[in-house]
């Protein structure tokens, strides 16, 4: 008896049981149309996370195609254009780049919610660059995605379903050559799934989906050509290298993730990260087979890694094992004193704040001036400071004369006239001393003594200039003068006779 079925395109035969026994290529045939008439959907994003520098936006900038990436800062958006050749058919898949400083986590709930939960893949990055903080970062990053999942609003059933499907697609896995046509556009997924019912799965590998988030999760090894450089100056080896590769494939095994090996710089695996992302998202073929032969390209795909596989790497490590603690065979070196490429800010000073501690200098300036001046008596000039400085000839004839005269003048102040008062008693007391005369005559005499030589100057000293002479350099100075002039003036009627 022949039953037509529900969607109306294939029929179906009925078990002997009273169940309807699937028709294999019915099935076949509408899976083919149905897809026919599908297109690749317009719902899918990606996440990623990771630290600062760890080469999230060169990455993507470089699945793009832009040659020049622009860094943004909190949760940047972009998109990659998706192409389906054997459709014709054109998409574009968001990606979302959260900032790795923590004061940005909030804004992971506008890229993964409970609307897009189903339809997000997450890519965690490390960089080669500091292989020693690859521990913290994961285990990091891991807790962070792991807390936000737990604060979505979601069903019991739909977490299950999302976990669910991971596994399926670890135990439903097989290689690029398995394959009955490759060039086929047919899902492996599909194919198996018409699969009669009695096939037993292959079981998980151990330790394989401990953690089971329900995320497709690829982590991505960033900046690999770095590793000569750690070659060079850190003296890593092949045995440092085998042991970081062991130790993330374990870990990605821990998730269910996939390990890619990347460098935008050389250009290593960045076409196959494209392609394999539109394998995992939009079910697009992938046939490039796991690739662990060379150390800065590895390419794992999830499902085809076990600890069996894993295990190959350890006959080459010789002064460490795989249950090490990370950190105590990749240790982070020293601290070395690394020039920033950010240029310093130069802050401006206040204006009336630079002006006020002027203002104060120069009056601290002034004020040590008048202390330096004070510590020097008053009356002393540069010129008598120095009684053994050279004189010149004559001026110690003239110069005091002068001085003394101006005061005589009228109308000098009368505290001026008193001084020099002062200094002709003084000189009248010297004249009055044994071997020179005295009575009128010296009077006489001393007051002709007095009379300025101007030699061709005016002989007229300002009051300000005699506040500032050396009284005792002065009086010796006045003294010798008045001794000569006074000999001078005893000897001349004896030459006139």
């Amino acid at each position: 008896m022949m039953e037509t079925s529900t969607n109306g395109l294939t029929p179906s035969k009925k078990k002997d049981n009273g169940e309807p026994k699937e028709n294999l290529w019915s099935e076949i045939l509408g899976e083919v149309q149905t897809q026919g008439t599908t297109k690749l959907p317009s719902n899918k994003s990606v996440l990623v996370l990771g630290d600062n520098s760890s080469g999230k936006t060169s990455l993507i900038a470089k699945l793009q195609g832009v040659e020049d990436p622009k860094k943004g800062a909190g949760l940047e958006y972009a998109y990659i254009d998706v192409r389906d050749e054997y459709r014709d058919d054109l998409t574009r898949l968001g990606v979302w780049i959260l900032d790795g400083d923590p004061g940005h986590l909030n804004l992971m709930k506008f890229a993964l919610n409970e609307q897009n939960y189903a339809h997000t893949l997450v890519i965690l990055t490390v960089s080669m660059t500091t292989p020693w903080h690859w521990h913290d970062q994961l285990q990091h990053w891991m807790k962070v995605l792991d807390d936000h999942l737990i604060s979505l609003k979601l069903s019991s059933e739909e977490r299950q379903e999302q976990k669910q499907r991971l596994i399926n697609e670890w135990q439903n896995y097989c290689e690029s050559g398995d394959e009955l046509d490759p060039s086929s556009p047919m899902k492996r997924t599909n194919r198996l799934s018409s699969v009669e019912d009695d096939l037993d799965l292959m079981p998980l590998p151990e330790n394989c989906l401990s953690t089971n988030l329900g995320l497709n999760i690829v982590v991505v090894v960033t900046k690999t050509d770095y590793m000569s450089t750690l070659e060079k100056e850190f003296d890593y080896r092949d045995e440092h290298f085998d042991f970081m590769q062991q130790w993330i494939r374990r870990f990605c095994l821990q998730y269910g993730a996939s390990l890619f090996y990347t460098s935008v710089k050389e250009d290593k695996n960045c076409d196959l990260l494209y392609k394999y992302l539109t394998h995992r998202i939009y079910e697009l073929p992938f046939r490039t087979p796991a690739l662990v032969v060379e150390k800065d390209a590895v390419l794992i795909p999830a499902g085809w890694d076990n600890q069996k596989k894993i295990s190959i790497l350890y006959e080459n490590m010789h002064t460490c094992r795989a249950d090490d603690f990370y950190s105590d065979i990749i240790a982070q070196p020293p601290s070395r004193k690394t020039v920033s490429n950010r240029e310093v800010e130069i802050v401006t000073e206040d204006e009336q704040a630079f002006l006020a501690r002027q203002q104060q200098i120069l009056q601290q300036g002034q004020q040590g001036g008048q202390q330096q001046t004070r510590s020097v008596s008053p009356m002393r000039t540069p010129q008598s400071a120095g009684k053994s400085a050279p004189r010149t000839p004559g001026a110690g004839q003239g110069s005091p004369n002068k001085k003394i005269e101006a005061k005589l003048t009228p109308g000098a102040p009368s505290g001026e006239g008193v001084l020099a008062n002062f200094f002709n008693s003084l000189l009248h007391k010297k004249s009055g001393s044994p071997g020179t005369p005295s009575g009128p005559n010296s009077l006489s005499s001393g007051t002709n003594s007095l009379t300025p030589r101007t030699n061709g100057t005016d002989g007229m000293v300002t009051p300000e200039k005699l506040m500032h002479l050396d009284a005792g350099a002065e009086l010796d100075r006045i003294s010798r003068s008045a001794a000569k002039k006074d000999l001078d003036f005893n000897e001349a009627p004896t030459s006139d006779c």
